[in-house]
């Protein structure tokens, strides 16, 4: 079974999938937008993603404050996760995705990459943190 994972971002979705036996998360890509609340493009690529993949279910990035309570960017996060669930009538879970990017980013410094380069991978990569995180947790 297949499990996808998303980082939703003002103009971006980093995208990542599990290996068909959930142990592993790998980076897909990540989708751009130029308006961040025109998603026709973006939910016209996951439906290519989750048909190519044969996804059974979505695990998207849920970004709480540090203090645990919900700010605007998980307001908008939790409307994407009912448009995603009407959408392709999959089963949705949150995960509190505290610190994937600062984490992501970090890998990527280590890494040595460029400033532009990290640019173009990390809503992927965090994506990838996100998926590892809950596969983790339902491994355990």
């Amino acid at each position: 079974m297949r499990i996808l994972g998303l980082d939703f971002g003002e103009k971006t979705l980093g995208v990542a999938v599990s290996d068909p036996l959930g142990w592993t998360a790998q980076g897909v890509e990540t989708i751009y937008r130029t308006e961040e609340n025109n998603l026709k493009e973006t939910f016209m690529r996951l439906k290519e993603i989750i048909t190519e993949y044969q996804v059974e279910e979505i695990v998207l990035g849920l970004p709480k404050n540090m203090n645990n309570t919900l700010g605007p960017r998980a307001e908008k996060t939790l409307i994407f996760k009912e448009q995603l669930a009407k959408k392709f009538s999959l089963p949705v879970h949150v995960w509190d995705e505290r610190l994937s990017t600062v984490a992501a980013t970090r890998s990527l410094l280590e890494a040595d990459l460029s400033r532009k380069k990290r640019k173009k991978v990390v809503d992927k990569m965090a994506a990838t943190y996100i998926l590892q995180g809950y596969l983790d947790y339902l491994s355990n």
